[in-house]
């Protein structure tokens, strides 16, 4: 497989960067146009074909060229878990546990893969739905859910894994992860950033102004763009007249589109965008191509703007499937390894319901907290009214 080049052909450097030197390099696809005055189809970087059949790749096979045996198990066992968690998060909203709920079904590769990728020193900035790399990044499952629960605005210290809490205002973390990864190069440190978000995220404001910002100050930032073929009810065709990595075109860094459902594929090529921004060669934009199965969110019903047969088409490339394939063709998996890892998914589902479920309730005037360094009258005066209001709720025996 190939890889369409949207790269300027002087890509901007850091200084110190060795003049001359063009990186990964880049061909143009050729593949048949889809009829009279269309472009030809965007090329694909696939490693696992939907089968579960491993495919070269010139330029990226060397990205996967040392994983092991164990390592496709452990990819295999993220995803499978991520997507247990997923599935009792879903349940626990429709039984009145959490207020909402963004599934990931269908783009556990594209998450996994990405977020295997990262180093400990790289930093992550999140939409609302990346719980698959909020586990690559060891942020305990139950932490996601406080805040779709609303008791906490968060759960977990961004620092503590360079994990940044979840993002959404749709788009914003753009500009968030561009002004980080700038100040990461005026620190002198080769870490990376990256920043994800989804197909209806790319035609936001924000968006695009971090694409600007990037590339003038060359900054060390992946955009990895889970295009899920749905922006809520929107399809991606009325998002963009072009494939949307071809976007980064217009900006002067390069953009690469990639199987969304082939965890291989994703790791390689996020180690490969990662590599360019730790080497001072500026940001890359990733577009994963994969479906998202289920809704938008639990307050989505897709039966409204999709068709079945669209799912099921999409179910066939399922990507948790594809790696199964692989892993047994392969003689690397056999069934007590799928039989242990189903009994440690009902496990993890039983854990995360009774946390949920156990989560105290927030206190009721935290809301006042921390809104002012140091204090506020017009706070104080709100803050006095909504405790007259709860007063107002305890009986005659002076009970609550």
């Amino acid at each position: 497989m190939t890889v369409e080049s949207t790269a300027a052909r002087t890509p901007r450097r850091s200084a110190g960067t060795k003049a001359g030197t063009t990186g990964t390099k880049r061909t143009t696809s050729t593949k048949k146009a889809t009829g009279a005055g269309k472009s030809a189809e965007p090329a694909l970087v696939q490693l696992l074909t939907p089968e579960g059949k491993r495919v070269k790749n010139a330029e990226f096979d060397k990205y996967v060229a040392d994983i092991t045996a164990d390592d496709l198990r452990g990819l295999y066992r993220d995803m499978v878990l991520t997507r247990r968690f997923d599935a009792e998060a879903t349940s626990l909203q429709r039984q009145g546990e959490l207020g909402l709920w963004a599934s990931l079904l269908g783009q556990e590769a594209a998450q996994i893969g990405s977020g295997r990728a990262l180093r400990d020193d790289d930093y992550v900035f999140p939409t609302y739905r990346e719980h698959g790399v909020a586990w690559c990044r060891g942020v305990d499952p139950t932490n996601l859910l406080g805040m779709f629960r609303g008791v906490n605005n968060g759960g977990w210290d961004p620092n503590g894994n360079n994990f940044h809490l979840y993002t959404i205002v749709i788009g914003s973390q753009a500009l968030h992860a561009t002004g980080y990864a700038m100040g990461v190069t005026k620190d002198g440190a080769d870490s990376a950033v990256i920043a994800y978000f989804g197909d209806g995220a790319s035609s936001q404001g924000d968006v695009a102004e971090a694409f600007t910002f990037s590339a003038v100050y060359n900054a060390p930032v992946v955009f990895f763009c889970q295009n899920n073929q749905w922006a809520i009810s929107e399809p991606t065709e009325k998002q963009s007249r072009v494939p949307l990595y071809q976007r980064a075109q217009g900006f002067g860094f390069p953009g690469v589109r990639v199987d969304g459902n082939d965890v291989l594929a994703n790791l390689a090529v996020t180690k490969w965008a990662l590599e360019r921004a730790r080497a001072g060669e500026g940001p890359t934009l990733v577009e994963a191509f994969t479906y998202r199965m289920g809704a938008h969110t639990t307050s989505d019903d897709p039966t409204r703007y999709r068709g079945d047969e669209e799912r099921l088409a999409w179910e066939a490339k399922d990507p948790i499937l594809r790696l199964r394939r692989y892993l047994e063709s392969a003689n690397h998996a056999d069934e007590g390894f799928f039989a242990e890892l189903e009994t440690e998914s009902e496990a993890l589902g039983k854990r995360v319901r009774e946390a949920v479920r156990a989560m105290p309730d927030p206190d009721h005037f935290a809301i006042f907290e921390n809104v002012y360094a140091d204090g506020h009258a017009l706070v104080d005066e709100e803050r006095a009214q909504f405790a007259a209001y709860q007063e107002s709720f305890a009986d005659t025996d002076g009970g609550k």
